[in-house]
C-alpha cells in the first residue's frame, strides 16, 4: 500500500528516491517525504500532504543533497492526513524511519517510550520505531543490532527502513509480511516495496524472506533470517524494463492496460499449449502427481481476484467436474474450515502479497490440502515461493490501481488449469482440441471488443450524470457483471451493485426507475432466453437498459434499450471478451467525471495490511 524507496551511492541519491517514489504512485496513497544525510552527517527532511509532485516542488525550492536516504508514500491508517504524520519521522535528529504496514501493539511500545522521556510528533505507530531504535542506539547498539531488537517487540505485519545520521554507511531493513525488494547496482544499492520503483537504476533484485532483516551499504548486502542467521538469497533479473511501466502515448495507465490485454493473453498464453494439448509442466514438476489426485478445490482471493475465482468455479465444475469453493480471503481466514478429502488449495492474485490470501496460503498449508497453486503476476513474490504449484500470468506491470490486464490473463490462466485439470477427469483428447481452438481465438476477440471503444465513448454520456447503476449476469456472467460493477464504482465513484439476474425479483427491482440503469451482460448461451425474461421485468418497470449482447443473438435497440452488439464469442471464452467493453465504459464514464482514474481516492493497488 505505501510506497517504499531507500539508496545509498556515492551520487546524490535524492532523483533516485523522487523517481522511485513517482513509480509507485499506483500503489495509492495521501502524503510524501524523503529524508537524506548530508554531507556534514545531518539529517535532512522534507515532507508534504498530497502528491509527489508536490514533494518534488518543495524539494525544488529546498534542495536536499545526500549519498544515503530514504523515501515513502503514506496511505494514511493511524492518524490524519497530515504533514506530521507524513514519513521519515525522525528521532532524536538522528534516526529516520519509513514504515508500510502496521505495527499492532504501538501503544504499549509508546507508553514505554514516553515513561523514558520520548516526545512523538505524529499520530502514527511508526514513530514509535524510530524512537524505539534511537533507545537501543543510545544504549550503544550498532544500527543492525538495534533493528533486531526492536522488530521483536514488534506485532504486525510491516517493512521497515531506517537510516544513522551519525553512522551514514548503511541502510538497515526488515520485512514481516509486507514486501521489499533490494536492488544491487555498481558501488551503489537501492531498496524499494517495489520492482517499478528501481527500473531506472537496476534490473538485478534480491526479494527478502519472512522475517528477514538487511544491512545495505554501497558495496555489499547482508542478510540475516528471523532466526538471526546470516544467510544468501538468489539475486534475480527482472524482463520488465521501464518502458513497460510508464504510459506511453495514453491519457492514463488504466487505458494502457485495457488495450494491452491481446498481447497480454497472446503471451500468457505463448509456451502452454503444443499440438492443441494444455501442457501441465507450466505449473512446475508436481502438477502430474497433485492434480491426479484432486476432489475437490477451494479459491481464495480479495476483490478482482475473487471474481475470476467465481468464473472459475464454473468453468472447473462443468468441464472438470471437480466440485468447487470459491470464498474472500479476509473471511475464509478467520473461520474454522472444514477440508474435504484430496481438496487442492488455489490463491488468485495480481501482487502475490496481498496481506488476507497470503494470511489465508500459509493457514491453508497446515490445514491438510494435498497441495497449493497460486495464479499470480509478480514473480519471486511470497505466494509464488511459497505455493507447490505455480501459474504465472504474463500480463506485465500493471500500474493503473483498477485492475485489467491482471484479471483477463487471470481468467485465461485459470481456464488452462481446468483443462489440465479436465483431461485427469476424463477429458477426451478431441473435446481438449476442440477448446483450445477456442482459447486460440481469445485475443483476436479481445482485439475487436476494443474496436467499440468510440460506441462506448459515446454510451458512458448516458452515465455521468447517473449516482447508482445494477449489473446483471447469469451463469460465468454473474461475476463478469460483479467485475463491471467494481470498475464502476473504484473509478467512478458512481455506486453500482451487481446481481445474478434470477434474484431480481428477490430485492433488486424495487431499485427500478428511470434513473437507474441497468447494464445486462447477455452472450448468446443456454440461459440467454431466461435473460431475456428479466430485462422484460425491468423494462416494465421504466428502467433504462444497457444490454451487451452477441451480435448473432437476434437482441436490437428499442426505446428504453441500447444494445451495445459483441463480437461473436464461444460461450467458453465469453466472459473474458465481454470483460473488456466493460472496462472501457467503467474508464469513460470516469473520464466524464473527471476522477483520479490510475489512483482511485482512498484505494491502494496492493493491500498488504489488513
Amino acid at each position: 500500500m505505501c510506497g517504499i524507496v531507500g539508496a545509498i551511492a556515492e551520487r546524490n541519491i535524492v532523483p533516485i528516491l523522487v523517481e522511485g517514489l513517482r513509480r509507485l504512485e499506483y500503489r495509492g496513497y495521501d502524503s510524501a517525504g524523503v529524508a537524506v544525510v548530508g554531507e556534514d552527517n545531518k539529517l535532512g527532511l522534507c515532507r508534504t500532504t498530497g502528491k509527489v509532485a508536490e514533494l518534488a516542488e518543495k524539494l525544488d525550492s529546498s534542495p536536499l543533497r545526500g549519498r544515503i536516504g530514504v523515501a515513502h508514500t503514506r496511505w494514511a491508517t493511524h492518524g490524519g492526513v497530515t504533514e506530521e504524520n507524513a514519513h521519515p519521522h525522525v528521532s532524536g535528529d538522528r534516526v529516520a524511519v519509513i514504515h508500510n504496514g502496521i505495527i499492532e501493539n504501538f501503544q504499549c511500545i509508546k507508553d514505554e517510550l514516553v515513561e523514558k522521556g520520548y516526545e512523538f510528533q505524529s499520530e502514527t505507530d511508526t514513530e514509535v520505531a524510530a524512537h524505539l531504535v534511537h533507545d537501543y542506539l543510545k544504549q550503544g547498539d550498532d544500527l543492525l543490532q538495534a533493528m533486531q531488537k526492536a522488530v521483536k517487540q514488534f506485532q504486525g505485519a510491516y517493512a521497515l527502513l531506517v537510516v544513522d545520521a551519525e553512522n551514514p554507511d548503511r541502510i538497515v531493513v526488515s520485512r514481516v509480511a509486507s514486501p521489499l525488494v533490494i536492488g544491487l547496482g555498481l558501488g551503489e544499492n537501492y531498496v524499494a516495496s517495489g520492482v517499478p520503483a528501481l527500473l531506472p537504476v537496476t534490473q538485478r533484485f534480491i526479494y527478502l524472506e519472512q522475517g528477514d532483516i538487511a544491512e545495505i551499504t554501497r558495496e555489499k548486502v547482508r542478510i540475516f533470517d528471523v532466526n538471526g542467521n546470516e544467510v544468501t538469497r538468489e539475486v534475480h533479473e527482472t524482463q520488465w524494463d521501464t518502458e513497460a511501466a510508464e504510459k506511453g502515448p495514453y491519457r492514463h495507465y488504466m487505458l494502457k492496460e485495457i488495450f494491452e490485454q491481446p498481447a497480454a493473453l497472446a503471451d500468457t498464453l505463448y509456451g502452454r499449449i503444443t499440438n492443441h494439448r494444455v501442457l501441465p509442466q507450466s505449473l512446475g514438476p508436481r502438477a502430474a502427481e497433485l492434480l491426479d489426485r484432486v476432489e475437490h478445490m477451494h479459491i481464495v482471493a480479495c476483490g478482482t481476484s475473487y471474481h475470476a475465482g467465481c468464473v472459475a468455479k464454473y468453468w472447473i465444475e462443468s468441464l472438470a467436474g471437480v466440485p468447487c469453493q470459491v470464498e474472500i480471503a479476509s473471511e475464509y481466514r478467520y473461520r474454522n474450515v472444514v477440508v474435504p478429502d484430496n481438496s487442492l488449495f488455489v490463491t488468485l492474485s495480481q501482487s502475490g502479497e496481498t496481506a488476507d490470501t497470503l494470511e489465508a496460503l500459509r493457514i491453508a498449508k497446515e490445514s491438510g490440502y494435498i497441495g497449493t497453486l497460486t495464479i499470480c503476476n509478480s514473480a519471486h513474490s511470497s505466494m509464488v515461493r511459497e505455493s507447490d504449484l505455480v501459474m504465472m500470468t504474463q500480463a506485465g506491470p500493471e500500474i493503473g490501481v483498477a485492475s485489467t490486464k491482471a484479471f483477463t490473463t487471470q481468467l485465461l490462466s485459470v481456464l488452462l488449469v481446468t483443462l489440465m485439470l479436465a483431461r485427469h477427469r476424463g477429458l477426451t483428447e478431441e473435446r481438449e482440441k476442440e477448446f483450445v481452438s477456442h482459447i486460440y481465438r481469445i485475443a483476436s476477440a479481445c482485439e475487436q471488443a476494443l474496436e467499440m471503444n468510440e460506441e462506448l465513448i459515446r454510451l458512458a454520456e448516458d452515465f455521468s450524470d447517473k449516482q447508482h447503476t445494477l449489473f446483471l449476469g447469469r451463469g460465468p456472467m454473474w461475476p463478469i457483471a460483479m467485475e463491471g460493477a467494481l470498475k464502476l464504482k473504484e473509478i467512478s465513484y458512481i455506486h453500482a451493485e451487481a446481481y445474478a439476474a434470477g434474484e431480481l425479483k428477490h430485492g433488486p427491482l424495487a431499485l427500478i426507475d428511470e434513473d437507474m440503469p441497468v447494464v445486462v451482460v447477455a452472450p448468446n448461451n443456454e440461459l440467454l432466453d431466461k435473460l431475456k425474461s428479466n430485462m422484460q421485468v425491468v423494462r416494465a418497470r421504466g428502467g433504462q437498459l444497457y444490454v451487451f449482447a452477441d451480435r448473432e443473438s437476434g437482441i436490437v435497440s428499442e426505446p428504453g434499450m441500447k444494445v451495445v452488439a459483441m463480437p461473436h464469442a464461444n460461450r467458453l471464452i465469453a466472459p473474458i471478451v465481454y470483460t473488456v467493453p466493460l472496462q472501457l465504459l467503467s474508464y469513460h464514464v470516469a473520464v466524464l467525471k473527471g476522477t483520479d482514474i490510475d489512483q482511485p481516492r482512498n484505494l491502494a493497488k496492493s493491500v498488504t495490511v489488513e
